[in-house]
């Protein structure tokens, strides 16, 4: 799958993540997507029982036509809904665990 393809399948992942909304609290969720550097990231920000929340809540960036899952926290992570979008498992890699098992395996 090209860039562009990839581009496409992991803002419309986030976007979807966008969409749900926390079960407590006053807490906006925001994407970013920076197509230059290739950077895409949801963020929370926002107020829950008189605490600031803010933050990551993924990140991803892509290159060499892979996409590298920097932060995955989301409760049942993205890897399938970006499977589902039609990325090959050989074109996502899992940065976020020990090099040893960065890959995805079936």
């Amino acid at each position: 799958m090209d860039t562009a393809a990839l581009r496409e399948v992991v803002k419309q992942v986030i976007i979807r993540y966008a969409q749900l909304r926390p079960s407590h609290g006053n807490i906006r969720l925001d994407t970013v997507f920076d197509e230059t550097q290739d950077r895409y990231a949801l963020m929370q920000v926002g107020w829950d029982r008189r605490r600031r929340v803010r933050g990551n809540l993924i990140y991803v960036t892509l290159q060499d036509s892979k996409i590298y899952v920097e932060y995955d926290g989301m409760e049942h992570g993205i890897t399938q809904d970006l499977i589902d979008g039609g990325i090959p498992e050989s074109q996502i890699v899992l940065s976020f665990l020990p090099e040893a098992s960065i890959a995805i395996t079936a």
